[in-house]
């Protein structure tokens, strides 16, 4: 059992806080578009903020704990990159100019820590009370890879969103998008902008996305300290990974079938362990180091086989996979 005291906790929260203000600040004093070295420069900045605290967190409370936080982050960080493809559809969408991209994105990853916070508490409080949520966890997650890999060719139909349409009937929303203001008075009448409902757009995204991580997470560790920084610091890399590898993501297409496969895997760890727990101590558990072995495996066959069938086949093109079908749909296979 990881014991977290209140200063650990507020210092890392802090760590966090501090890290996102920077974000804002340089999205509210110096709107741009981000070019490739920028984006690049951010990316192994927090890929090596995550890293040292991997090492820090590993060395103040031994290697296992270690392990469960690095399986962790790597479990958020590659839902994370199916999170960019819904954010590059959103913004195609709704045609959000490159200078208000990064504002947009910052916000949204706010909303995403801001959920996540909540679920996380949620979820660690109903599995330590209910042994048998990990069944549910389990089982949430196996039906989540069914549907994903169902609809692995398919994207999110953005505009139906139920919640996207609810603010385009009850808001006056303005055409433009007044200098990435998220409020404006256009002829004397106070209107929301485009900007607006893109953040309610990706909100909506990251509620639904978290439904889904925070389980998985969960799979690799019941410690809901871990659970939190590994999706804290694996959303913070977002904006600047989006940046880095919009252009890239077309190519991974077999990205959501791979996701599909470690979110069933980590639903099956699950209900085992909870059929460890609570039925027989014979019935064997999946290991934090062969859990991170096999989804380290398939993030790299998905990457390399993906690389592959675009080189051989340019007009393949990747998709960031719905939970449920819709009509307007591209259904053909790979």
């Amino acid at each position: 059992m990881l014991d977290i005291d209140g200063t650990t906790w507020a210092v890392t929260i802090g760590l966090i806080v501090v890290l996102l203000a920077a974000d804002l600040l340089i999205a509210a004093l110096r709107p741009h578009r981000v070019g490739f070295g920028e984006a690049a420069a951010w990316s192994v900045f927090y890929v090596l903020v995550a890293v040292a605290f991997g090492i820090w967190f590993a060395g103040a409370h031994g290697g296992d704990f270690g392990a469960q936080y690095f399986a962790g982050y790597i479990v958020e960080k590659s839902l994370s990159v199916d999170n960019l493809f819904v954010f590059v559809i959103i913004m195609t969408t709704f045609a959000v100019p490159e200078e208000h991209q990064h504002k947009v994105l910052t916000f949204g990853i706010v909303l995403a820590l801001i959920m996540r916070a909540i679920f996380i508490a949620v979820g660690a409080t109903l599995l330590s009370l209910f042994s048998f949520m990990f069944l549910i966890f389990g089982l949430l997650l196996l039906y989540t890879a069914i549907q994903l890999f169902r609809h692995r060719n398919e994207d999110p139909d953005v505009e139906n969103n139920v919640i996207v349409k609810t603010a385009r009937r009850v808001l006056p929303i303005s055409e433009e998008y007044v200098g990435g203001r998220l409020t404006a008075r256009v002829d004397g009448r106070k209107v929301v902008t485009p900007l607006f409902v893109v953040l309610v757009a990706i909100g909506g995204v990251d509620l639904l996305f978290a439904l889904d991580s925070i389980p998985a997470v969960f799979g690799v560790t019941s410690e809901a300290y871990i659970v939190f920084t590994a999706n804290a610091f694996a959303l913070l890399g977002l904006r600047a990974l989006f940046f880095l590898v919009k252009g890239l993501l077309d190519r991974l297409v077999y990205l959501s079938a791979g996701l599909a496969i470690i979110l069933a895997f980590i639903g099956v760890k699950l209900i085992l362990h909870w059929g460890h727990v609570d039925i027989h101590k014979n019935i064997p558990e999946v290991s934090t180091p062969v859990s991170l072995g096999v989804i380290i495996g398939i993030l790299a066959i998905v990457v390399i086989a993906s690389l592959l069938k675009t080189r051989n086949d340019p007009t393949a093109k990747a998709h960031a996979g719905s939970l449920r079908g819709h009509s307007s749909a591209d259904t053909s296979s790979e």
